[in-house]
């Protein structure tokens, strides 16, 4: 039997997974319903824009956390969660029957944030989250994206080293602002402190790193980084940015939407070879960070996880025959 470590690699794996092809067969929906959150996808200044907004709600939970309004951020995070939850079942039911589910999750996250409750409603929310951003975010656009946010998480973990303040916060919350990922099936996040020694969430939501919390030991990734590691041994828990899931899938979702490349014709899904390759890559970047943390160390997470979906998305690219002046999305640039 494998070490608890690696099976928890691999629910983290399942994870990614789930949000992924959740964001795949929430593209052609969302686009049938006109939810593309802006005019022009293919404009730039989209992904500015959004990294503005991200440095912003950074400063706000800060200032939140600084001045005691923590409960405020809880229960913003736990109506974004519902309001993004609806997005996912009105794909499925009708929109008044979808706000019973969503209603739910909210219920749920704010009577027992278990680990698998927060985890369901993080599922929940990075494949709608990436699902919206993914059509409204052309290719170019969603290029510089996660670039931006790949160097942004590095120097937030690496450099001014701010997250940590962040995650002091956030990680005492129980929001879906994190994935929890069990080592143990017994594990429970709610018998104790805050199950947190380093966490990262890059996106809309959060990017954190923490010091170790008395009563469960653990390693997160994400943007992760631990000032000091645990003991392979001694963990009962990794955790894991959820933006670390969703920033990665908005390339993903944004090539099967926009890519010329031809549909592999996947049951239920959306899909084409190059946003099938950019899976594959976040998914290899997913598993080398994985395999630092289990080690004991500590580092960003995007770099590796954007990274790898940008470098297979742009071969996936290459192999289907799509230019690669076409596949930057410049060539109406250029």
């Amino acid at each position: 039997m494998f070490p608890r470590e690696y099976r928890g690699v691999a629910f983290v794996v399942g994870l990614f997974l789930v949000v992924q092809v959740g964001a795949l067969a929430l593209v052609p929906e969302f686009a049938e319903s006109g939810y593309q959150a802006v005019e022009n996808p293919e404009n730039p200044a989209n992904s500015v824009l959004y990294v503005v907004a991200i440095v912003a709600m950074t400063g706000l939970m800060l200032a939140a956390f600084r001045y005691d309004f923590d409960g405020a951020i809880r229960l913003l995070i736990v109506g974004v969660s519902a309001w993004l939850s609806w997005y996912v079942f009105s794909a499925l039911v009708s929109p008044l029957a979808a706000a019973v589910p969503a209603v739910a999750v909210a219920v749920g996250l704010l009577v027992h944030p278990e680990w698998y409750v927060i985890d369901t409603a993080g599922v929940l929310m990075g494949a709608g989250a990436a699902g919206l951003f993914g059509i409204s975010f052309g290719l170019l656009p969603a290029l510089i994206l996660l670039a931006v946010l790949a160097v942004y998480d590095a120097v937030s973990v690496y450099g001014t080293e701010h997250m940590l303040s962040l995650a002091e916060g956030v990680m005492d919350l129980n929001i879906p602002v994190v994935l929890v990922i069990p080592l143990s099936l017994s594990y429970s996040l709610l018998d104790g402190e805050s199950a947190s020694e380093e966490a990262s969430g890059v996106g809309e939501e959060a990017e954190t790193d923490e010091e170790p919390d008395s009563g469960h030991d653990s390693d997160t990734t994400d943007g992760s980084d631990a000032a000091e590691p645990a003991e392979a041994g001694d963990r009962d828990a990794f955790f894991i940015g959820l933006g670390d899931a969703v920033i990665p899938t908005v390339l993903i979702a944004s090539a099967a939407t926009f890519s010329p490349a031809a549909d592999l014709a996947v049951p239920l899904l959306g899909v084409n070879l190059p946003a099938l390759l950019a899976m594959v890559g976040t998914l290899a970047g997913l598993l080398v960070l994985m395999r630092w943390v289990i080690r004991g160390r500590a580092h960003a997470g995007l770099p590796l996880l954007n990274g790898g979906a940008i470098g297979g998305y742009l071969i996936g690219s290459v192999v289907a025959g799509v230019p690669l002046i076409e596949a930057l999305g410049l060539a109406g640039i250029l």
